[in-house]
């Protein structure tokens, strides 16, 4: 049967197994603190056991407006920042087809984004695509004051409008935002807006399993309904009802801060399928989010492979030894590819004639897990059976659980972000925002 598995056997030579079956009782706690609700940041556990509490009626209404959506756009903006973004383009991407975009004839709308950056030429380009596009706009805040979604939707709203006039553009904007305040639901329900809620009890980053990540998921046609059957079955094991020896969570968790306490300060996420580089990028937020506080926390970064083996991987190999790898491997791939026989074998690479390209990129996570093992590289391996929703919902889920537990461990609230504020008080001042000219002045002649 298939089985998500997290196998942390490679750190052994940095940390032993008594060092990290040390965490047991830190873990049994920090589930504790989740399940009472009496850890930091107790009022943003509205994730934690929301897959076993998505009811079909949600995922219906979700379901829905997303198919209303489909029959009428070619095209469906997203827009949003951080985690109003990642998850969601993280599961697009993992699912869909590399090409999608390019294929001759779409069942399904592209969805796009925006909001993400305030790159002039991405927005301006988005414009001009969608002036011959049919569209429609999800657009997700809690405020609907953000900085760069706020102004991306400004536009875009314009744009709407002028293009099939004000009455059809709010059957088309979808808008995902708080329940009762927030410039955003006070617009929404001025035009009439469809929405959805952001329950105040989840913050951005654990809002993929909502109708943040939900919605675009279901619009791009994939079955949220699977993906919410995996995340509840990774609640379930990852739970504190699951001894620690068997609970992925805590085992993930432990590694991770065992080989912090050696001076491993920087986590490598490695993928050898390029569908999973956004999920790479969620997982950055997730933890970089969540942990980096206080001076604490274990900077995550990503890598791709093969393709980043030719150029991070003589760094993992023979840099300094400050790192660790946690590989993502996926079992079993959803397509069928053999490598061809050349009669002329001019590459001499017949010997790999009739082997499924999967083989040979399996042998290559093998080969370079020893050769990064060989190089002082401790490694997490996490296996993934499949690469479809049911073990993507899992997947998330369990990054979720185990982030709160590894934030506890280090002694920090996992649920807030207050160093995100201080860019946008500069941004502000210089922008010359009202109540902010003294800080102007002052950021402009430190400019000069």
């Amino acid at each position: 049967m298939a089985k998500f598995n997290v196998d942390i056997s490679n750190i052994y030579d940095y940390v032993s197994p008594e060092q990290v079956a040390a965490y047991k009782d830190v873990m049994v706690r920090n589930h504790e603190l989740l399940d009472t609700k009496t850890g930091k940041g107790n009022d943003f556990l509205g994730w934690l056991n929301l897959p076993s509490s998505t009811s079909d009626a949600e995922l219906k209404e979700i379901q829905t407006v997303a198919n209303d959506l489909r029959s009428k756009s070619e095209v469906v903006v997203v827009v949003g920042i951080g985690g109003s973004y990642l998850g969601a383009k993280a599961a697009i991407e993992a699912l869909g087809n590399s090409f999608a975009s390019m294929l001759p004839k779409h069942e399904d709308p592209i969805v796009l984004f925006a909001g993400q950056n305030i790159c002039e030429d991405y927005h301006k380009e988005l414009l001009e695509l969608l002036d011959s596009r049919s569209y429609s706009i999800v657009v997700i805040s809690k405020s609907g004051t953000t900085t760069e979604p706020a102004i991306a939707f400004r536009l875009l709203k314009q744009h709407l409008e002028k293009k099939v006039g004000k009455a059809e553009a709010s059957k088309r904007i979808v808008a995902i935002t708080d329940k009762s305040k927030g410039a955003l639901r006070k617009l929404a329900d001025q035009e009439g807006y469809r929405t959805f809620i952001i329950s105040d009890d989840i913050g951005g980053r654990y809002s993929v399993l909502t109708p943040v990540g939900l919605l675009p998921i279901a619009i791009a046609g994939f079955s949220i309904s699977d993906m919410i059957a995996g995340a509840a079955e990774a609640e379930n094991n990852t739970s504190k009802n699951v001894s620690f020896e068997q609970n992925p969570a805590s085992i993930y968790a432990a590694a991770r801060n065992a080989l912090n306490y050696k001076g491993k300060d920087v986590e490598i996420m490695v993928n050898y399928t390029p569908k999973l580089h956004f999920l790479t990028e969620w997982w950055k937020q997730l933890y970089g989010e969540s942990e980096g506080k206080e001076h604490k926390g274990i900077f995550p970064a990503g890598v791709d492979f093969t393709s980043d083996l030719h150029s991070m991987g003589q760094y993992i190999q023979e840099g300094e030894r400050f790192i660790f790898e946690t590989v993502i491997s996926v079992e079993k791939p959803t397509k069928n590819l053999i490598v061809p026989n050349d009669p002329d074998n001019l590459d001499q690479l017949n010997f790999l004639s009739g082997k499924r390209y999967s083989e040979v990129n399996k042998m290559a996570e093998l080969g370079t897990i020893l050769a990064h093992l060989d190089g002082g590289v401790p490694q997490i391996k996490i296996t993934i059976p499949e690469l479809n929703a049911y073990w993507l919902g899992y997947t998330m889920y369990f990054f979720e659980r185990a982030c709160a537990l590894s934030g506890y461990t280090l002694n920090v609230n996992p649920f807030d972000q207050p160093g995100v504020e201080e860019y946008k008080k500069n941004m502000f001042a210089l922008l010359g925002k009202p109540g902010f000219e003294e800080k102007g002045k002052e950021l402009r002649e430190r400019l000069k």
